[in-house]
């Protein structure tokens, strides 16, 4: 347990109907008691008043709830106070639970201490962040996976195989002169080799929902890239007119295709020009074509491809892309036989082609892969990492056992391997890992 109380606001900054004000440690009812007019009573919502005790001014008419260690978020003492949701009788709060002896809680501190507290484990910390950035019911769902503990129990499951097979080496290294009944680790070992690479070939997929795919739609101008991401978007974002080259900046909209995010960047046509604005433009766009994590290149098929065609072509080179064969309710007058992507005819003005093309830019991003709402995906490359120096240690074990390496020197592997374990679900971690980790989370939570 923590020794000081903490206090912020756990809700959105701006107005609306509701803010909350959270305390958090052994005095958040002794500080709360010390500005709220009513009765805090454990697991109660009681209506009361936020007053100043130095001059008896009302702040806010608020509603209350206390709730009392362990059975909180944190494991801590627990107050909350819900304000109307305006700026200032929010800070008037929280400047008061300040005032009052506690101290403001730094990013992510309630969710640090439900971990520190043995509540949740790292992953399940993690997941939190995820759940509140979720951009898609998918992304949501794979959250609240990692929030459900589903994730970390493959992940327990996994180590408790290794520290078996730890503790038979250990045994057998200690106690030599016992008769130890012989036992086949070569078969544990590899088979949990193979569940770590099955999970990390998930991470492709797990961090395209976590993270969604910046996708670059690129061409020359007036092929109609605008309408296109018009299209996709199901409204009127990008200006579409006939002339070349209204699109002269880079726009940026994030929508939902079959559930993953993706984040379409509308570029300005690639064309040789004088005209500065439309040079900045264009120099944008090749920018955005190498920040990308795939390109769609949308070319105009009722006229032969042009040079600029196979410049921006140039351009992608080796970036997953996929080619939209834009205005096929027009006839065929482009010879597309040297396009190096998976071609789709689309028509932005009618709709042609457009849900073929958005099952075409899903199964890109994920690889190809079938996404099973059942199995636990690695959604982040924190785990990752871990995960890959987890297999790295098994196969080198394995490679010992077949060998016949020395039993001490697998079980270094074997060790190495379950720290790496741990630090995906916090057991074995540092103090600058968690700092970073929860550095990155809003204050309040």
């Amino acid at each position: 347990m923590y020794e000081d109380t903490i206090a912020a606001i756990s809700t959105s900054l701006g107005e609306g109907g509701i803010g909350i004000v959270r305390l958090s440690g052994e005095e958040a009812h002794s500080i709360a008691g010390t500005f709220f007019r009513g009765k805090l009573a454990d697991r109660r919502l009681s209506h009361g008043y936020v007053f100043d005790p130095e001059t008896g001014e009302v702040v806010d008419e608020v509603l209350a709830s206390y709730m009392a260690a362990p059975r909180t978020y944190t494991r801590e003492d627990v107050v909350e106070i819900n304000c109307h949701g305006g700026p200032i009788p929010l800070q008037r709060t929280l400047q008061l639970a300040l005032r009052y002896g506690a101290r403001f809680a730094n990013p992510g501190e309630f969710t640090l201490r439900a971990f520190m507290n043995g509540r949740i484990d790292l992953v399940q910390a993690e997941s939190v962040l995820d759940v509140i950035r979720a951009r898609t019911e998918a992304s949501l769902r794979l959250a609240m996976h990692g929030l459900d503990g589903r994730l970390s129990n493959a992940i327990k499951t996994l180590r408790d195989k290794l520290m078996f097979v730890l503790a038979y080496i250990t045994a057998r290294i200690d106690f030599p002169e016992d008769d130890i009944e012989p036992q086949d680790m070569t078969g544990d070992l590899d088979q949990c080799l193979q569940e770590v690479r099955t999970l990390i070939a998930s991470a492709g997929a797990g961090t395209v929902f976590r993270q969604g795919v910046r996708t670059a739609i690129v061409g020359r101008p007036n092929v109609g890239k605008s309408s296109l991401l018009n299209r996709l978007l199901r409204q009127e974002r990008s200006i579409v007119t006939p002339v070349p080259g209204t699109t002269r900046d880079t726009i940026e909209e994030v929508v939902n295709l079959q559930g993953v995010p993706f984040i379409l960047v509308d570029t300005a046509g690639i064309a040789y020009s004088t005209d500065p604005v439309e040079s900045l433009g264009v120099a944008r766009s090749r920018r955005a074509i190498e920040q990308a994590d795939l390109v769609l290149l949308v070319l105009d098929t009722s006229e032969p491809l042009r040079e600029e065609d196979h410049v921006i072509m140039g351009f992608i080179g080796e970036k997953p892309a996929l080619a939209a064969a834009n205005k096929a309710d027009l006839p065929l007058s482009a010879d597309l036989d040297g396009i190096l992507w998976k071609i789709h005819a689309t028509s932005a003005l009618g709709d042609q082609g457009i849900d073929g093309l958005e099952a075409a830019l899903v199964k890109l991003a994920l690889g190809g892969n079938v996404v099973t709402s059942d199995f636990p995906l690695i959604s982040n490359p924190r785990h990752k990492e871990a995960l890959e120096r987890v297999g790295d240690c098994l196969a080198q074990a394995l490679a010992g056992l077949s060998s016949g390496v020395p039993e001490d020197l697998i079980s270094i592997d074997l060790t190495s391997a379950l720290s790496a374990l741990g630090e995906i679900t916090g057991k074995t971690v540092g103090d600058e890992l968690l700092e970073t980790i929860f550095s990155s989370f809003c204050i309040g939570k």
